[in-house]
């Protein structure tokens, strides 16, 4: 029986685990525009929201304007709050910053970007937060759920994700 459970801890000790780390390339300009927050492992200023909708306007200066609307649980008026974002010091990598309050920037990592830049998935170093998003408000059941497999195995707990839907 030792033997055994020695041989199973050494297997699952050599499976494949994704890093979680951000992509590689990114284009400012085509990240910029209108993204619907579908899912998310919330942050404090997300927590409760719904029908979140983000816009990023890359400006002169080489960082984002963030525009986020949402609505809160049990109402249906539209609230607002802006941020900043900016992008690594080459600005061709996933690893960003947001500023909701100045001087604090948290990290901001891109994980996962389709190709068509139709969905986007923002994670975090430490696994504190997650976002699945998309250019439309709704999004094929198989390609979330590929999305949320593919998070579980960068260690991601994704049993706390919410729908921000309704």
């Amino acid at each position: 029986m030792k033997t055994i459970c020695s041989i199973l801890f050494i297997l699952f000790a050599l499976l494949p685990i994704e890093k979680n780390v951000p992509i590689a390339k990114l284009d400012l300009k085509k990240y910029a525009g209108t993204w619907y927050s579908l899912y998310s492992i919330p942050t404090i200023f997300d927590k409760g929201s719904r029908e979140t909708t983000t816009n990023y306007t890359l400006n002169q200066n080489g960082y984002y304007n963030v525009v986020t609307t949402y609505k809160k649980p049990g109402d249906e008026k539209v609230y607002s709050r802006t941020s900043k974002m900016f992008p690594s010091e080459n600005g061709s990598k996933g690893a960003l910053q947001v500023q909701f309050i100045w001087p604090i920037k948290v990290d901001y990592w891109i994980i996962e970007l389709a190709a068509d830049y139709s969905y986007v998935v923002v994670g975090h170093p430490d696994h504190r937060f997650l976002f699945i998003m998309s250019r439309n408000p709704e999004m094929p059941k198989k390609t979330h759920d590929e999305i949320v497999a593919r998070c579980k195995a960068k260690g991601y707990d994704v049993a706390k994700l919410t729908s921000q839907l309704h």
